[in-house]
């Protein structure tokens, strides 16, 4: 009986969450500060310090890679920050606050397909931001693309899901979009310094870099470089990066409200 009362609801929910994901798009792509930060400002980033003449020449310190070549996986991470602090925790909670998440459980269209689409908006926007960054790289600095394409795809997108998971859980903690705000920002930065924004992983002192290496973009970054590289990604640092991806979804799981 259950079966064949819920059975009529699941074509109207799926149209529903169709619907939602449209709107949740035209919304998303209005927003040109969210646009820029995820998709523009890394590349942006990446040509700025491209630009700089000693970013161009070997280093020792990363085994005879130039600055610039260390640089294209950070601002491939730096893109997925963005998006998962920056910009979908206060979106996420602002629904929360004002009551749409709420209303919506009295409708076909359930709170989880507006958290749903908003995670794959930005997951998205992170990917095409990092594609971007690979192909002004190659075609501005002449950096090599990733050799072990396939190595570099599950590592990327291990480490997109890590970065929505993390946003997840700043989504679930806060309870105004004040806070979120707040608390992804105190987050931003310690992520941005394990990726590497400010000094690569590879030219990290060998205690520092152990440390990085077991936060989640600490070890994203090590792996999307071993795969650029033409090795396959350290069995380690994409354990690390699966582990903490179930940790924080489950995490988000347990934490979050839809009111």
């Amino acid at each position: 009986m259950s079966a064949a009362v819920t059975a009529p609801h699941a074509p109207a929910r799926s149209k529903a969450s169709a619907a939602v994901l449209k709107a949740e798009f035209r919304i998303f792509r209005r927003e040109p500060g969210s646009l820029f930060w995820i998709m523009a400002f890394p590349t942006v980033l990446l040509v700025i310090l491209g630009s700089i003449p000693s970013f161009r020449e070997p280093a020792d310190s990363l085994g005879g890679l130039r600055m610039v070549d260390a640089y294209v996986p950070v601002t491939v991470l730096l893109s997925l920050i963005m998006a998962g602090l920056q910009a979908m925790p206060p979106l996420i909670t602002g629904y929360r606050e004002r009551g749409i998440l709420r209303r919506m459980s009295a409708t076909p269209v359930r709170p989880s397909a507006v958290l749903g689409a908003q995670m794959g908006l930005h997951g998205a926007a992170a990917l095409v931001s990092s594609l971007l960054s690979l192909a002004v790289g190659r075609l501005a600095f002449d950096v090599v693309l990733p050799r072990q394409a396939i190595g570099y795809g599950i590592a990327l997108l291990l480490a997109v899901l890590c970065g929505l998971a993390l946003g997840a859980v700043v989504s679930a903690i806060s309870r105004t979009t004040k806070a979120a705000t707040a608390i992804g920002s105190a987050v931003f930065f310690p992520m941005m310094f394990s990726a590497g924004v400010w000094l690569p992983v590879q030219a990290m002192p060998d205690a520092l870099a152990r440390v990085v290496e077991a936060t989640p973009l600490g070890a994203a970054s090590q792996a999307l470089s071993e795969a650029a590289a033409g090795d396959w990604p350290g069995w380690v640092r994409l354990g690390v990066l699966a582990l903490w991806t179930v940790a924080l979804t489950a995490g988000a799981a347990r934490w979050f409200r839809w009111e």
